[in-house]
């Protein structure tokens, strides 16, 4: 307790570290508690910090600042008009062409599933894979009747949808425009001494920065080559699947399984056991394959520098806390706790050193506390 009472002694009497604590503290709080009532506000956030780079690069250029501003918010409100009027309706038009045929795919796959009790009795029985067939016909039952009534419940989604339509981008231009004004306003409440806050920050900005730009670039590229690629060899429901290998990049080594196994099925169930299936198949591997040994490393060159084991365990932890939204920023928000353990005040080396060959030895070590000296 006295090493442990020492450490926050040493810590929180740094003005600078406190004053870190709570700005971190602050944000957690106020997106969790008022992240679904402040849900345009955060996407509008979110929106303008990715277009800020493109308007830097157009004042670099010799653009004025309200100019560039404007500019980039066309192409915004342009690309989104695109997206939901060109991309969403052949998009939701698959999805419900592939749900009205899940019946009759079930009814297939039960009859082979069927045939494992006969050939493994041991294994499984008839009764597991008709309970396990029941149980996921219920599910997509679900599933497909929640989307083909979207249109009987659409007044109060279209209201909501309609809101969003004003109040982000309205809020985009002003956050465009006036960000600067914005960042000024936020550090008068911020303490005089705040170099460690803004030194986190910037490595944030940093990482963030460059890991959403390079992971936006992945998905139109995976995606766009996976369309062309399941079109090419005349897939069903090729722009659904290709939109789904493209978003599946977002999560890291699981996406990849996660959208193989829906492509599997619909290519199984259009090729049968015929050599078009593996070549769907084997098509899906090699973008996958090209994006995780060429593409991600051109996009990704010394941004994210975070363990497998951490990546996973981010995504698990902040999509169990905020869904959708958690698991796309799963990395970036890992990013963030990174930059902010690298930029922590560390103990001097000397007591690191003794800490390690403590734990080797199997002996304590005391750290000394702030105004300590050895040998008082």
């Amino acid at each position: 307790m006295r090493d442990i009472a020492a450490w926050f002694r040493r810590h929180l009497s740094n003005q600078q570290v406190v004053t870190l604590v709570l700005v971190i503290v602050s944000i957690v709080a106020a997106s969790y508690l008022l992240g679904d009532r402040l849900a345009p506000v955060l996407a509008a956030v979110v929106l303008a910090y990715l277009m800020q780079g493109l308007v830097t690069r157009l004042e670099r250029w010799g653009v004025r600042h309200t100019i560039a501003a404007d500019l980039v918010f066309v192409l915004f409100l342009a690309l989104t008009l695109l997206a939901f009027f060109g991309l969403m309706p052949p998009l939701i038009r698959q999805l419900k062409q592939l749900l009205t045929q899940v019946p009759n795919m079930l009814s297939q796959a039960q009859q082979l599933l069927m045939q494992l009790p006969e050939r493994y009795p041991q294994v499984v029985t008839s009764g597991q894979i008709e309970h396990f067939v029941t149980g996921l016909r219920t599910a997509l039952g679900e599933a497909g009747q929640s989307l083909l009534s979207f249109s009987l419940l659409s007044v109060v989604t279209l209201i909501t949808v309609a809101v969003y339509l004003v109040i982000v981008p309205f809020l985009v231009f002003f956050l465009l425009r006036d960000r600067a004004k914005i960042i000024a306003w936020f550090s008068r409440f911020l303490p005089p001494e705040r170099e460690l806050t803004e030194r986190v920050w910037k490595e944030v900005n940093r990482q963030i920065g460059k890991y959403v730009h390079g992971k936006i670039w992945e998905i139109l590229i995976v995606g766009g080559v996976s369309f062309a690629a399941f079109t090419l060899l005349k897939l069903q429901y090729a722009l659904l699947l290709g939109a789904l290998t493209g978003i599946s990049v977002v999560i890291p080594y699981i996406g990849a399984v996660m959208a193989l196994v829906p492509l599997t099925l619909v290519a199984y169930f259009q090729y049968r056991l015929s050599p078009q299936l593996g070549y769907a198949v084997g098509a899906y591997v090699a973008i996958h394959s090209l994006d995780g040994y060429v593409l991600a490393p051109l996009l990704f060159a010394e941004v994210v520098d975070l363990h497998p084991v951490a990546i996973i365990i981010a995504i698990l932890f902040f999509g169990g806390l905020w869904g959708v939204w958690g698991v796309f920023f799963a990395i970036p928000l890992a990013t963030v706790i990174q930059a902010v353990l690298r930029s922590w005040p560390q103990a001097p080396a000397e007591t690191v050193l003794q800490v390690s060959e403590a734990v080797e030895h199997g002996t304590t070590v005391r750290v000394l506390g702030a105004g300590e000296r050895r040998g008082a």
